[in-house]
């Protein structure tokens, strides 16, 4: 049987893995896809940079679309990134009856529904295990291996530069602006790392995790989003001192009132196995009503681990050529009659549990008053910390930083009682609050 033949749009760091991967692992593939797979096209901007990868045997173009209109070609992986030009390759390559593989994380989120719903119309197969959690094959879990449960929630540490950032600060002691130079330094973090710092980037996976977890359209406009440029070395300390460590996390769940998705900083306790996932790599828990937890563990980037799920992707892809379109694994894991419109909840609608840190003049009273605003909200406190001011002589009244842990409490709550908490002539500053999830049930 003839090879399957795959055009790549793009010879990067994953584009590059990718062809190295299918050359290297050639005989085991083809045993398990059923025939052999090569790459015979491959766009790039420039065709005569070195590369990390042999083309030798590649036909090179510096046009995309002759990639994707040359008849022999069945599958076309898309590697360019970015969203305008991504988006109307894919949708010109399924408009020409091509199987797509993409590792776009943006372009799935906020384009995926009308991708998906082209590729239906035309009958191919849109992949994308690669978009989230690089190497780990998360997708694949969620979408197939879990699909005898109802998916209660799930919590990722999904973007590597954000806890290579967090774990530094912690093992080194080092403030933010430190660590995410030294990132820089060492490729972890590109030379503007809004992206990774602010959580876009984890709310693009986020956004495709909830989708097949819940059966919901893609709605990347509704995650709520928070950086972790605020996080302190000293919350760091503290969030240890109490026996918990802080995440940059993606959380979806669902509830009766519908589903939140929201990425932010999140203490979670250390003796949780994801709360020990350090360095740049990546996590993902899933709470299955049947399976209980399971976690999923591994790196989040790079061009082999990148390029492991392309490759699956495109066995995935090779190994249904020949099958009823109507027999496959749908995009979003339910069928695409079958998705439901639950309401996706605003962070005020939220129940979580928080850490919160203040400045407040050490003189009696000025604690009962912070804890009676609380009280007066409904808001139970599980522990509190008062550390006394440094350098201030006997008798005189310094700031001392306060900390506390409280339980579940409504979002909206919580922000109005910090309103008049910053309100009090006794308070300086602004109280910073970081969200707490136990991850037990």
């Amino acid at each position: 049987m003839e090879p399957v033949k795959v055009g790549l749009l793009g010879l990067g760091t994953v584009g590059g893995g990718t062809v190295n991967v299918l050359r290297r692992n050639a005989e085991e593939i083809a045993r398990r896809a059923g025939r052999g797979i090569v790459v015979s096209k491959a766009s790039a901007r420039d065709i005569s940079k070195p590369r990390i990868c042999d083309t030798s045997d590649i036909e090179l173009c510096s046009n995309p679309m002759d990639v994707i209109t040359d008849p022999d070609i069945q599958i076309v992986v898309e590697l360019i990134g970015g969203e305008d030009l991504a988006r109307d390759l894919v949708m010109q390559a399924i408009s020409n009856g091509k199987h797509v593989v993409t590792a776009n994380k943006a372009l799935i989120a906020k384009h995926g529904n009308k991708i998906f719903s082209a590729a239906q119309n035309q009958g191919v197969m849109v992949a994308f295990e690669a978009a989230v959690a690089g190497g780990i094959p998360v997708i694949k879990a969620v979408r197939e291996g879990l699909a005898g449960n109802q998916i209660q929630w799930l919590a990722g540490i999904i973007n590597g530069t954000g806890n290579f950032i967090l774990t530094e600060m912690r093992d080194k002691g080092s403030d933010f602006d430190d660590v995410l130079a030294e990132a820089q330094r060492l490729g972890y973090a590109e030379a503007d790392p809004t992206f990774d710092v602010e959580g876009i980037d984890a709310a693009h996976k986020l956004t495709i995790l909830a989708s097949i977890a819940f059966g919901i359209p893609l709605q990347f406009d509704k995650v709520f989003t928070e950086g972790i440029r605020n996080i302190t070395r000293e919350d760091v300390e503290n969030a240890e001192q109490f026996g918990y460590r802080i995440k940059h996390l993606g959380i979806a769940k669902k509830t009766e009132n519908g589903v939140e998705m929201r990425v932010h900083p999140t203490l979670i306790p250390e003796r949780r196995l994801i709360a020990n996932v350090d360095g740049v790599m990546n996590a993902v828990l899933v709470k299955g009503d049947a399976v209980g937890p399971t976690l999923y563990y591994g790196a989040g980037a790079g061009a082999d681990a990148t390029a492991s799920a392309v490759v699956a992707d495109i066995v995935d892809v090779v190994r249904t050529l020949t099958s009823d379109p109507e027999n496959r694994v749908p995009h979003l894991a339910f069928q695409p009659n079958a998705l439901t419109n639950i309401p996706v909840l605003g962070m005020e609608e939220v129940t979580t549990a928080y850490y919160l840190r203040l400045e407040a003049q050490d003189k009696p009273g000025v604690l009962a008053e912070i804890t009676r605003i609380l009280g007066d909200s409904q808001i139970s406190i599980e522990a509190i910390l008062q550390k006394e001011p440094a350098g201030v002589d006997e008798g005189e009244t310094g700031n001392a930083t306060i900390i506390m842990l409280t339980h579940n409490v409504l979002e909206g709550s919580m922000n109005q009682a910090i309103a008049k908490i910053e309100a009090l002539k006794s308070i300086s500053g602004k109280v910073a609050r970081i969200r707490l999830e136990h991850l037990s049930r």
